[in-house]
């Protein structure tokens, strides 16, 4: 009934195991991955033929975690798992990078890849295994993939690369690396690190993808056994004839359209080209009785024409698109303290890219609070990221965040993560927001310099300045040009675009998008080396306009004060059903969270409220001392003396004879309810009662006042 072929191969210190054959086998291509209880299962369909009038390659990528992977039940009113979380669109984007670039060029046929986390073991991060799955399910589907893909995750702990660590270890690496290549280059790179050296980036990537490949033969033995007939597909044969036409009409116009600098004036030359080209050819075919080409034919014509200008004249020494050489980044402009009533926010321009970046801070409470796929967590610092259509001077839509800013939020929280205080030293949560106002080329790496700088405005203790800078590549047989701080054209037209963000020491980020092969680890080190030097000068611009942080937090922030009592004595701050802490709040203004461990953090914009709070808590939870006098309030009068209380929720026995020294008949003579009284402590007993005495203050107090009168 099965025809089940499975491989296993040790990988690092885990054993991989691969199976096709038993499940999903209505799929194009189906692989189990299992990796010590961590469990996925990626599968692909490809459609016959391409969609008419299909002008892109319709690839899709999902990966989907199932609580039921942890032995959980979701939670919510419906219990069922609803749309995709962070983890989930991050990890689609990972897996989706790597194979793209390997489709052949023609081939438009649907392919959906969807994996499903099974089962999962909270060591063993189900990123790497979903990416190896997908890599083997492409393969063995038959369709026309140049694959497959190998993909390593690599730490660095103690001077030392480690492959495929396990979450215990990633808590002391300085390195979260992810890498993922076919046999004979590097594709993708993912990475946060904790300010290292491009020479140890370099090396981990180098080493990741050397260890990949035991990946990749273990798919090749999949495929010899277990792979499918290979689809007979041919790309579409070139129209020779309309892309010399479309080149005699289009190439002298695009390379004076090139000559703009201005992004928008450009756009509009570029449309305008397209526009008319496309007149003239159906102008041609009504006078010769033929059908006019298909636009978007002619689209893709042009943009391979403009791709081979825009390339040339850079390989040939000329200026780039901007005017600008191949090392220099575009002008900086920048500006803090923008907007009145935030905590902080800067104005980060870098040409004709710029962000507008705000960071408000707040307290645990406003932690993060992340229903992941082995429980509940909570993140202290956040950044989300922002790209409306005007950014671009377009229109579009408007609303949830899109794959891409959700990546591009994520690789900036990355490159800044390195640079917070740590949470005992800067207890605050924190939030900034990108928004991109502007965008050419590294929206992105703006996002990284303008969330230091507005954090920084914030009055946050950095521990350095943070700046990132997109950089691309374009190579034609031997020769090859990397490009500091691309514009988005640049990236379009490139065969590479990595981002390198880091302080003054070293790398905090690192993210690389290949899209050809033949990249070598010398040409890497040329592109880090230049990208150092671009991200110096980003950080001396900002060195410049802010030197440091301002040292004090904006009057609209919250000011915190920690104290740290008796974990016994939480309940007589918060009182029966919430009482106690209740009032306080609503009477000071503030907002109070306590610990477990008895951690009481209060938040206040007014500094006198939140001491007003402090002194409070002290109260409430201070104990009595034998010995001590104290202000007291009357509470209760009896016949044999009062209840007097000597702090809150504290309070004693006044006996009649402890009242005065003569003899008192009658309590009411001497006391009423709700009057100030200086009593001293003479004793608790072993439930905590306590014995108090008027004379006995009285006494002492003499006793002090009478050495000063003799003076």
């Amino acid at each position: 009934m099965f025809n089940k072929v499975t491989k296993t191969f040790q990988y690092g210190q885990h054993q991989v195991t691969l199976e096709t054959g038993e499940i999903a086998r209505q799929a194009s291509g189906a692989v189990v991955v299992s990796v010590e209880d961590t469990v996925i299962l990626a599968t692909v369909v490809a459609r016959k033929e391409a969609k008419p009038g299909q002008d892109f390659f319709p690839l899709t990528v999902d990966y989907i975690e199932k609580t039921y992977a942890a032995g959980r039940i979701p939670g919510g009113f419906f219990k069922r798992e609803g749309k995709p979380s962070e983890k989930e669109t991050l990890t689609s984007r990972l897996i989706d990078r790597p194979i793209r670039p390997l489709f052949p060029e023609g081939y438009l046929n649907e392919v959906q890849v969807i994996v499903h986390v099974l089962s999962v073991n909270p060591e063993i991060d189900p990123d790497i295994p979903a990416m190896i799955g997908a890599s083997a399910a492409l393969s063995i589907a038959g369709i026309p993939f140049a694959g497959p893909v190998g993909a390593a995750r690599v730490a660095y702990i103690d001077g030392q690369y480690v492959l495929n660590p396990t979450q215990t270890q990633l808590k002391s690496s300085q390195l979260d690396l992810v890498v993922a290549g076919t046999e004979s280059a590097v594709l993708m790179v993912e990475s946060e690190a904790e300010q290292l050296s491009e020479e140890v980036m370099l090396g981990a990537v180098v080493f990741g993808h050397e260890q990949s490949k035991a990946v990749i033969d273990a798919i090749h033995e999949l495929v010899r056994e277990g792979g499918k007939p290979e689809v007979q597909w041919t790309a579409p044969a070139k129209n020779e004839a309309l892309i010399s036409r479309v080149s005699q009409l289009a190439e002298g116009p695009l390379r004076e359209a090139y000559q703009t600098k201005d992004k928008q004036a450009r756009t509009e030359k570029l449309k305008t080209v397209s526009a008319q080209v496309n007149e003239a050819l159906v102008a041609e075919a009504a006078s010769n009785g033929t059908i006019a080409a298909d636009a978007a034919e002619v689209g893709s014509i042009l943009f391979d024409l403009e791709a081979k200008i825009v390339r040339s004249q850079i390989l040939e020494g000329e200026p780039r698109i901007d005017g600008r050489d191949t090392r220099t980044v575009r002008p900086i402009s920048i500006r803090t303290g923008v907007l009145p009533r935030t905590h902080g926010s800067a104005l980060f321009t870098r040409g004709e890219t710029q962000a507008l970046v705000v960071a408000t801070l707040g307290t645990a409470r406003d932690e993060q609070k992340i229903d992941g796929l082995l429980g509940e967590y909570t993140d202290r610092f956040m950044l989300h990221y922002n790209m409306p259509p005007f950014a671009t001077g377009e229109t579009g839509r408007v609303g949830t965040p899109k794959r891409r800013e959700i990546g591009h939020g994520r690789l900036a929280k990355r490159a800044l993560l390195a640079a917070l205080p740590a949470a005992d030293e800067f207890s605050y949560s924190v939030r900034l927001v990108s928004e991109i106002t502007e965008s050419n080329g590294s929206s992105s790496m703006a996002s990284v310099c303008g969330g230091c700088l507005a954090l920084m405005d914030a009055g946050v203790p950095m521990k350095a300045h943070v700046a990132g800078i997109a950089m691309g590549l374009i190579k034609d047989g031997n020769k090859f040009a990397v490009l500091t701080d691309i514009l988005g054209d640049e990236d379009h037209l490139g065969d590479m675009d990595f981002k390198v963000a880091g302080t003054a020491d070293g790398i905090t980020a690192l993210q690389m998008d290949i899209k050809i092969q033949g990249i070598t680890k010398e040409i890497m080190q040329v592109a880090l080396e230049q990208a150092k030097e671009g991200r110096q000068h980003i950080l001396g611009k900002m060195q410049e306009a802010v030197p440091a942080g301002r040292g004090e937090l904006s009057d609209f922030a919250p000011r915190l004060i920690t104290i740290k009592i008796n974990p016994e004595k939480i309940r007589d701050v918060i009182g029966k059903g919430g009482a106690v802490i209740r009032a306080l709040t609503e009477e000071t203004g503030t907002q109070i969270d306590i610990s477990d461990e008895g951690v009481v953090t209060i938040a206040s914009v007014d500094a006198a409220a939140g001491q007003e709070a402090k002194r409070r808590i002290e109260e409430l939870t201070a104990s009595v001392e034998v010995g001590k006098v104290y202000e007291g309030t009357v509470l209760k009068l009896l016949d044999f003396g009062a209840i007097v209380q000597v702090l809150p929720g504290k309070d004693g026995l006044l006996h009649i004879s402890q009242i005065a020294n003569e003899r008192v008949n009658a309590v009411a003579d001497y006391l009423k309810e709700g009057q100030q009284v200086r009593v001293k402590v003479l004793e608790t007993d072993d439930r905590g009662r306590l014995k108090l005495s008027m004379k006995a203050a009285q006494a002492e107090e003499s006793a002090d006042a009478a050495p000063q009168e003799a003076h």
